[in-house]
């Protein structure tokens, strides 16, 4: 059998930079290599692009690109059937590549661009493309089109530049109190603030307003968050829902790595009506901003037994933590088995 080439690109410059070591380092470990050629392209913080060839285990920690030994420069080719471009002092080599894995988190990896530049090399992508990526990164917008399709969404205000403490108050009044203070475009809980009081208000738009160029303000969703992950392009199946327990406030970036004092219980706690209900509306959501290969999507569901959309995530988590492949788990696939799934589905996709 022939082998596929696989490129798992991770780093980057992004503030989800230590998430995506961590997935990649989960995904790294668990591909086959009985079936695959596996390549390994790091971005680091301040945006170089290096092949790595080092211990899969520096990676985690973030000292692969302490050795020089290990690191080539080396970069995805803009130009059809180049693949990754390897540069050294005397030569410069392409490099064929059959599949692009990325796992990175967030702005310049999530957000559609480096899906639009495969899509540009014409090179087969993990996941969904540049469309999807951009949509579903942008809260404000994914809940615009989520809520055409019938799904409610939690009501909000957007802010593209910052406004003095009067428009804001008296735009944000009705929503009540407490609300969450978000980027738009931004993962991992970055950057989100929870306000019960409005003399915190302008803090937290501020501290939103560092990790992106808009900020939005969504009401609070008496109940409890649940996830679905969802698989497939055309075809979907889903995950067991999960459901995140909370001993206070909302799921931070800290608990959601650490899980300190919160709970996640897979399946959710929930009877097998509602959980039909909670995997139909993820599905909904997954066509509707037009994902493909495989997404978590984030919802709540209300003391009444409402669902509201929360967010969808086109990249989510792979660490020993991650909910994705907890719930694919819960649901019978193991972590090699989905990786094998979701490279499949990205070869699919290109055809």
């Amino acid at each position: 059998m022939n082998k596929k080439t696989v490129a798992v690109v991770f780093g980057g410059c992004s503030p989800e930079y230590d998430v995506s070591l961590n997935s990649s380092y989960s995904i790294i470990d668990a591909l086959d290599r009985e079936k695959y050629e596996v390549i390994l392209l790091g971005i680091t913080r301040d945006g170089a692009w290096y092949r790595y060839s080092g211990p899969k285990e520096n990676i985690p920690n973030d000292t692969w690109q302490s050795d020089v030994k290990y690191l080539k420069n080396a970069f995805i080719s803009p130009v059809r059937g180049n693949g990754i471009i390897e540069i050294e002092t005397d030569c410069v080599t392409p490099i064929p590549v059959d599949i692009i894995f990325p796992v990175m988190h967030g702005e310049n990896g999530e957000d559609g661009t480096l899906q639009g530049l495969c899509e540009m090399a014409g090179l087969p992508l993990v996941g969904s493309g540049s469309a999807a990526s951009a949509l579903c990164m942008d809260k404000d917008r994914a809940h615009k089109l989520v809520s055409l399709a019938g799904l409610r969404v939690p009501k909000s205000v957007c802010f593209e530049v910052m406004p003095n403490e009067d428009e804001l108050l008296e735009k944000v009044r009705p929503l009540g109190l407490p609300i969450f203070v978000k980027p738009v475009n931004a993962g991992s809980s970055i950057g989100i603030t929870m306000v019960d009081d409005y003399s915190r208000l302008m803090e937290a738009v501020c501290t939103a307003f560092e990790y992106d160029r808009a900020v939005i303000i969504e009401e609070n969703i008496t109940g409890f968050e649940a996830g679905c992950a969802v698989v497939g392009n055309l075809e979907l199946q889903t995950g067991r829902i999960d459901e995140i327990e909370l001993a206070d406030g909302f799921f931070t970036y800290e608990e959601k790595y650490t899980l300190k004092t919160s709970k996640i219980h897979v399946p959710a706690r929930v009877d097998a009506d509602t959980e039909r209900r909670l995997q139909e509306a993820a599905m909904l959501a997954y066509k509707t901003l037009g994902c493909r290969g495989y997404c978590r999507v984030d919802l709540f569901l209300t003391k009444e037994g409402e669902i509201v959309f929360n967010e969808a995530n086109t990249i989510p988590g792979f660490t020993s933590h991650s909910r994705f492949p907890s719930m694919m788990k819960a649901a019978g696939v193991d972590f090699p088995t989905l990786i094998d799934m979701l490279i499949d589905l990205g070869f699919e996709n290109a055809r």
